[in-house]
């Protein structure tokens, strides 16, 4: 009797260790929180995409961007940029927009957006004059709203679609596309020594814009992680990426990692727990590449006739634009592994920011299917 309960002991024992080793499972649950308001002129919001978008002081951020208000592009509309500043508190599980009327010095779309202590940096973008160089500093003061815009030192070159992030109080800026070229130079920026402006750290493996960005620990110290993004050519399609990369802060060193399951590019994503990367949806390409192909036969094409019938069908691409991915990817940086957690249940949007708001992810307006945006504010819980 005694050895029996010895053993059954030990199988407890074995049995609860195993539990307690075992990892948390990630699961998300989603909800629309708010909406961003109509631009000026706008009879309705119909959203923004490549907003500025961050947190500070525990108000939310919304701010240029832009979108179609007319027409689609390939019925001849002209894409409009903004500078109107939302702002948004938290109240019970909504987001309230605060109704303060603000603006920005510039208009702006596509900047590199990440959110500090301090506040929230906004670096380059793009704007009807061209790629800008121009990095902006948001504060917020707690407790009244206001909003207080500052300028940072910019840019060594004007740059639009980059990633950006921080590690305390050094902001982190990686690729995106120049006039020319798209760059695999980084940038690092001390905060608490602004003075003395961007410093170049050692290049990306290779060139790159719409990659998401973060840290996250790699299990000994904290590293810079980058995962997928594209690069746009000068002829032909472009190269979409399934590539991760870890950088080294210490060593100022690049290690490629496990890669993607599949090419993504403009998608969102953020840092969880101590070991966890979460991406939220992105573009696999698959339309994108197909407009491409397209155009790139329309420019090479004499024929008037060809030509008239490539661009309809370009259009006919375009128009019947399915969305984008919604899959939400956990990254372990401990084991170098990706999974496929969830999905995400509305209509998934690109080019723009997810904010970490303690134990929620918000992901603000941005681009749903080719040339059309949504006013929709999502948010993710995470759970374990």
């Amino acid at each position: 009797m005694k050895s029996s309960l010895f053993i059954l002991s030990i199988v407890c024992f074995f049995s609860c260790s195993s539990l307690i080793q075992k990892k948390p499972v990630i699961s998300m649950q989603w909800k629309i929180a708010g909406h961003i308001p109509a631009n000026n002129g706008q009879t309705r919001a119909i959203g923004v995409a490549g907003p500025i978008a961050g947190l500070h002081n525990n108000l939310l951020i919304v701010a240029g961007g832009s979108n179609f208000p007319d027409d689609m592009p390939w019925q001849g509309g002209k894409k409009a940029y903004y500078d109107e500043l939302f702002s948004f508190h938290k109240i019970g599980d909504s987001l309230i927009y605060t109704g303060l009327e603000q603006k920005l010095p510039y208009r702006v779309a596509y900047s590199a957006n990440c959110s500090t202590p301090q506040g929230i940096v906004c670096a380059g973008g793009e704007n009807e004059s061209g790629i800008l160089n121009k990095v902006l500093f948001i504060q917020c003061k707690e407790g009244t709203g206001k909003v207080i815009i500052k300028y940072l030192p910019d840019l060594p070159v004007g740059l639009t679609n980059a990633s950006i992030t921080n590690f305390g109080n050094i902001i982190y800026l990686v690729g995106g596309e120049s006039f020319q070229t798209v760059s695999n130079n980084v940038y690092s920026l001390d905060l608490g020594h602004i003075k003395k402006g961007w410093n170049q750290l050692a290049s990306m493996p290779m060139a790159t814009s719409h990659a998401v960005v973060t840290v996250q620990s790699n299990g000994n110290h904290e590293c810079l992680y980058v995962m997928g993004g594209r690069k746009k050519n000068i002829q032909g399609v472009s190269d979409l990426y399934s590539n991760v990369f870890e950088f080294d802060i210490q060593r100022n060193q690049w290690n490629e990692k496990q890669s993607l399951p599949y090419p993504l590019s403009a998608g969102t994503g953020i840092s969880v727990g101590n070991q966890e990367i979460l991406l939220f949806g992105g573009d696999r390409g698959e339309t994108f590449h197909q407009a491409e192909l397209i155009i790139d036969s329309i420019n090479h094409t004499q024929d008037s006739g060809l030509k008239t019938t490539l661009i309809q069908k370009k259009a006919d691409v375009q128009s019947s634009h399915p969305g984008f991915d919604k899959t939400v990817l956990v990254y372990n940086t401990h084991q170098n592994k990706w999974s496929a957690i969830s999905t995400i249940p509305f209509d998934c949007p690109v080019t723009t920011t997810a904010i970490k708001w303690q134990d929620k992810v918000y992901i603000p307006g941005g681009e749903v299917r080719a040339g059309v945006r949504t006013p929709e504010i999502l948010e993710g819980t995470v759970v374990r």
